[in-house]
């Protein structure tokens, strides 16, 4: 008979057995948690701004002379109310009339010239302004004032119908080029247009210019006095036709 003692002993044993084996060994040591933010991957700047530009600075434009030139009283001024103080008159193809407050010259034939003088006053030094209005003119068809006049001597201040400025000088009738034909940024092309003609005489120096803007000057010593008028010229068998009103003419100070 088995004692007690060995089953105690064997009922152990089987119990020490069924135990689980001892848990493998675990590694304590904490796992390191980096907290330091690795540095940003530079950014491509694939383009990359420039330099703002700085333009130069427009220089002021100075006018190196003065053009304008002091007036003084007005020696008179005409509306054109009145028929007495122009020549006036009628061909078979041009006719200078007085309308309502303005001169009209008309032109029918090719190449034809007509022209108006005021019989008074005489004028030596002077400032001088008056409204030019194309109605029918195209091209070298041209239009303007007449100065210094006294029978077929005068000088001619000439505005083209496709924009251009000239001044002659007409002696016995002969015309002479002073300043030929040139540009103007200020003459309208064409018609109906409107201009400001003005003219500043003063002893041998004449200035000129058209709606306030300055065009030319020179200086001519052979007339120096003379009535003043207004003419109109056709370059083509076209009709041309020009108004003129409103003449104003002012005393010029001394300078």
């Amino acid at each position: 008979m088995i004692s007690r003692f060995w089953i105690f002993i064997w009922v152990a044993f089987i119990m020490a057995a069924c135990l689980p084996g001892p848990l493998p060994n675990q590694d304590t040591t904490a796992t390191a948690i980096h907290t330091d933010t690795p540095p940003p991957t530079e950014t491509i700047v694939w383009f990359p701004p420039t330099a703002t530009h700085t333009p130069f600075p427009t220089p002021e434009v100075t006018p190196t002379v003065e053009y304008l030139i002091g007036v003084g009283n007005v020696i008179f001024h005409d509306d054109f109310s009145r028929e007495d103080p122009w020549q006036l008159g009628k061909t078979q193809i041009s006719s200078a009339a007085i309308g309502l407050n303005e001169l009209t010259i008309v032109i029918s034939g090719t190449r034809a010239y007509m022209s108006s003088i005021r019989e008074q006053p005489v004028l030596r030094d002077f400032y001088l302004e008056i409204t030019a209005q194309p109605n029918i003119c195209r091209g070298l068809d041209e239009y303007g004032l007449l100065l210094r006049a006294s029978s077929s001597n005068f000088y001619r201040f000439a505005l083209s119908c496709d924009g251009q400025v000239r001044f002659d000088r007409v002696i016995d009738g002969v015309p002479s080029v002073r300043q030929p034909w040139m540009l103007s940024g200020s003459v309208p092309p064409g018609a109906p247009s409107i201009s400001r003609l003005a003219i500043a005489a003063s002893g041998n120096e004449m200035r000129f210019f058209v709606n306030n803007e300055f065009q030319f000057s020179l200086m001519d010593p052979l007339l120096d006095s003379g009535r003043i008028g207004v003419f109109a010229r056709s370059t083509s068998d076209e009709t041309v036709s020009i108004n003129f009103s409103d003449l104003t003419v002012w005393e010029i100070l001394e300078q």
